[in-house]
């Protein structure tokens, strides 16, 4: 998510977690309250194309980690989404563009729609996973969207926007250990994500209590 602020017994990314957290947490999650913040990429990225030029996602990640302040760190997640942003598939790319005007619009249902028809043809795009995890936040679907952030951070666990999506999701059902997880986790990856540290910092005293 580094754009604005979108399980029990888990190893983060991995599938096993994700689906015992979905098992776990999904049938109660329908009566909850939902703040309907999420990480999504920058809305200026350049058009996705399907060139191979990319900067090496190792290179900046370890960029990102050594980021000098929150400017440099804000110019590398802008890269790093732009790169997650490539498909190398113009049919995806144009059902990527449908995608944007139907959640501008929100029209839910037609974005959900199209992205399972993406994930279908190119099921290694993880923003793709990531978008549609979005979209079913956005319509309080808490088990399907949990279900999707786990689908990206199989494929990518350095998503450091599905992290602190997770992070965000297990705080509002009450799991604030596995948030504080979740959170530190993403901060592993890019220590200068927006309001994380905050989160951190309360969630710290909370779960683990005040230095003495």
């Amino acid at each position: 998510m580094a754009m604005g602020l979108r399980f029990p017994v888990v190893a983060l990314g991995a599938a096993l977690g994700v689906a015992l957290i979905v098992a776990a947490w999904a049938p109660a999650l329908a009566d909850q309250p939902q703040s309907k913040q999420w990480a999504h990429p920058p809305r200026d990225l350049p058009k996705p194309g399907r060139g191979s030029s990319s900067p090496d996602l190792n290179t900046l990640f370890e960029a990102l980690r050594i980021a000098p302040d929150d400017d440099s760190a804000k110019a590398i997640e802008e890269r790093i989404w732009a790169v997650w942003a490539i498909s190398g598939s113009d049919t995806t790319n144009l059902l990527m563009s449908r995608v944007k005007i139907a959640s501008d619009d929100k029209d839910y249902d037609l974005a959900i729609k199209l992205l399972s028809a993406v994930i279908a043809i190119n099921p290694n795009y993880v923003e793709a996973w990531n978008e549609r995890a979005t979209i079913y936040y956005e319509k309080d679907d808490i088990g399907h969207a949990l279900s999707d952030l786990g689908e990206v951070l199989v494929r990518e666990p350095r998503h450091f926007g599905a992290l602190s999506g997770l992070g965000l999701i297990l705080q509002e059902i009450g799991d604030d250990k596995h948030a504080l997880e979740a959170y530190r986790k993403a901060l592993t990856i890019d220590p200068h994500l927006e309001h994380i540290p905050d989160v951190v910092k309360t969630l710290t005293e909370k779960v683990e209590g005040r230095d003495i």
